[in-house]
């Protein structure tokens, strides 16, 4: 499933890291206001780029990153990859998917954070983080690990994912339904449990099929 399983372990380990390290300057009583006076800059700069346009494109773009396309995508990629018995790669994306979803909701109500002033659309639970961010990184990016053969044409659709994954989650902050740090965060938190499943699946599976070697059994599923 990842040819480089340090590699997606480094990976994944420093945008994990990243999510952390907004998480506590979000929450930290002496970094907070240098946060928020950044997400105040943004969210007034982004506020002087409205169009009608803009508007319609970025309502698309959130609409693409919520519930109505997301699980619709999940589910059919698990059946997919359910029919083709690659039971490693479901299991990476089901963790992923998993422990992603679980994480919005304590993470809303750790950190209560208000939602940014003048919404364009409707949103609901707190602002930090973002669960369109999760989401979406989570899908775009774990769909491509797991559907695609590794090689080239591989990466070249995880660079579409983290550029899908980006514009959308910036699409929150346009519609001023996230300060730019809930998206931050949730971009990397998404993106690192989408990378660090298939590369902790895949490092027990070959662990097991060199044990498996050694005692001279069958090989371990795909």
């Amino acid at each position: 499933m990842l040819v480089d399983v340090r590699r997606g372990l480094r990976v994944s380990a420093v945008l994990l890291s990243g999510a952390v390290i907004v998480g506590v300057l979000v929450a930290l009583p002496a970094t907070r206001p240098a946060v928020q006076a950044v997400d105040d800059a943004v969210w007034r700069w982004v506020g002087g780029l409205r169009n009608d346009p803009a508007d319609a494109v970025a309502v698309g773009l959130s609409w693409l990153g919520g519930v109505w396309v997301n699980w619709p995508l999940r589910v059919a990629a698990a059946l997919l990859i359910a029919v083709r018995r690659h039971w490693v790669r479901l299991l990476a994306f089901t963790l992923a998917v998993v422990t992603s979803e679980a994480a919005i909701g304590p993470g809303k109500a750790a950190f209560d954070r208000p939602r940014p002033p003048g919404s364009l659309i409707e949103t609901s639970a707190a602002s930090f983080p973002s669960g369109h961010a999760i989401a979406g990184a989570v899908t775009a990016v774990g769909l491509v690990l797991v559907l695609a053969p590794p090689g080239p044409a591989r990466w070249r659709w995880e660079v579409w994912a983290v550029v899908f994954s980006t514009v959308m989650a910036l699409s929150r902050v346009y519609l001023r339904a996230h300060w730019l740090s809930d998206t931050v965060a949730g971009a990397l938190l998404g993106a690192g449990l989408a990378l660090g499943w298939p590369a902790v699946v895949t490092a027990v599976r070959d662990r097991r099929a060199r044990r498996h070697e050694q005692a001279g059994g069958p090989g371990p599923p795909p």
